[in-house]
């Protein structure tokens, strides 16, 4: 039984006794071909039968083990490698089908290749997750034909298995440079340091470069030699994240909702502020406060602010500052630097939260993050030809001035803002965060 489970006859077997068949049919009006076409019929049973016994006789196979990262991450190309290996004492052509997860919609995934007898070949290949969650691989089957190429054998490899895919972490590690150096990647800004630095770290011996605002003129005195302060950039500073939920935060972009880009660069920037000697923490929220992560640089903080976000989901419904800020005054009693991720798409709707937003911003350091419509930039800079393009364009217009608007109005009331682009948002985040720091306001 398990034999008629793994043979598969292939389309050349199939063109080939359909060939035989029409020729049978020409026989009828061409009678001395019905003799040669039954020889070729006989022929081709017996070189099927010859591929068969080759490809399940004996102890030839083909073996597949499938490896790939134990964890995915969202919205970047994770490696899945295929290894191979052919016990055959003869070359094999392969097909080669991996049962990948629903949420990739990949129906028709396959491979086609040669193998060389008792050789090994890797198949390497990109997946890129659009959604966070878990991801059910299937087996990995693969059809083995001999160079005869009439019968194929089935082989079912790597067991099913299960990844679960994260925020970005391909993501963080990238923007964990900025940590060492202001400018360390394409698009950081060159940020001037104003000053020293409030925290004290030691005092030294004075040597060519130092700061000669530095100098410690006391201990300079007593030890006779030219003694120098040194500071350190302040640390344990509360850094939040707050995420928006709410139904305005599910509009796609590049595939991704802006929750999960803000999930994306929430994570690089928390990563960033503890490899800063930065406590970070984290606040989800929507109709109310959803997930807490007190602000902490333990070791595994951020194991648990990782394993926070990806069970994250956005609502439908409208979110409730007022719920934040209550929560906020209730769990926050020191000063922290809190970058609330969010989205206004008008003046309106910012006027509804704007008190909430101000009461933070009085007893805590407060950026908003929202985001630029890229389409509608697309349009504002386009040129219309038509009496439908100019009204389009004025409408455009329109809510590009209003996102301008909500800038000027948060920065009115001392609140920081950014106003970015999904594809930016990590960098300009980051960036501002360092800014800051340099300017000792965290």
């Amino acid at each position: 039984m398990k034999f008629f489970k793994e043979l598969y006859l292939t389309n050349r077997w199939y063109a080939a006794m359909g060939a035989c068949a029409g020729l049978f049919v020409l026989s009828y009006f061409i009678p001395f071909l019905f003799i040669l076409v039954g020889i070729l019929s006989l022929l081709l049973l017996g070189i099927t039968l010859f591929d068969i016994s080759l490809l399940f006789l004996g102890s030839g196979q083909v073996k597949a083990l499938r490896s790939m990262p134990s964890r995915f991450s969202l919205g970047d190309d994770n490696r899945v490698r295929i290894q191979l290996l052919n016990n055959y004492g003869f070359n094999v052509s392969i097909l080669l089908i991996d049962e990948l997860p629903v949420q990739f919609q990949q129906r028709h995934w396959q491979k086609r290749f040669s193998v060389k007898y008792k050789t090994r070949r890797e198949i390497t290949y990109p997946l890129k997750p659009l959604t966070r969650g878990e991801y059910h691989f299937g087996n990995v089957l693969v059809y083995v034909a001999s160079p005869i190429g009439l019968a194929r054998r089935k082989f079912t490899c790597s067991e099913a298995e299960m990844v679960k895919v994260y925020p970005s972490f391909m993501n963080m590690r990238r923007y964990e440079l900025l940590a060492a150096a202001d400018n360390a990647i394409p698009g950081a800004r060159k940020i001037r340091r104003l000053g020293h630095s409030m925290e004290f770290e030691k005092i030294k011996n004075y040597v060519q470069g130092d700061d000669m605002r530095s100098i410690n003129w006391k201990a300079s005195a007593r030890s006779g030699d030219l003694m120098v302060n040194t500071f350190t950039d302040a640390r344990q500073q509360l850094v939040y994240c707050f995420i928006d939920k709410g139904r305005a935060m599910k509009m796609p972009f590049d595939g991704l909702s802006l929750l999960d880009h803000s999930i994306n660069a929430a994570l690089a920037l928390l990563s960033v502020a503890l490899l800063r000697q930065d406590r970070a923490g984290l606040i989800t929220f929507a109709q109310k406060i959803n997930d807490v992560v007190a602000a902490d640089r333990k070791s595994g903080q951020l194991s648990i602010i990782l394993e926070s976000l990806y069970r994250q989901e956005t609502e439908f419904k409208e979110s409730d500052y007022e719920a934040l800020w209550m929560g906020t005054h209730r769990r926050l009693t020191q000063r922290s630097f809190i970058i609330l991720f969010t989205n206004f798409e008008t003046i309106s709707s910012l006027e509804r939260q704007l008190p909430y937003l101000r009461r933070m911003a009085r007893q805590h350091l407060l950026c908003v993050v929202f985001f630029q419509n890229t389409l509608l930039k697309t349009i504002h800079e386009s040129q219309p030809d038509s009496v439908e393009g100019i009204y389009i364009k004025t409408i455009a217009d329109r809510f590009d001035f209003e996102k301008r608007q909500i800038v000027k109005e948060l920065r009115r009331h001392g609140i920081l803002s950014i106003l970015t682009t999904p594809q930016a948002l990590s960098v300009d985040v980051i960036n501002k965060y360092l800014e800051l720091k340099a300017k000792q306001m965290v």
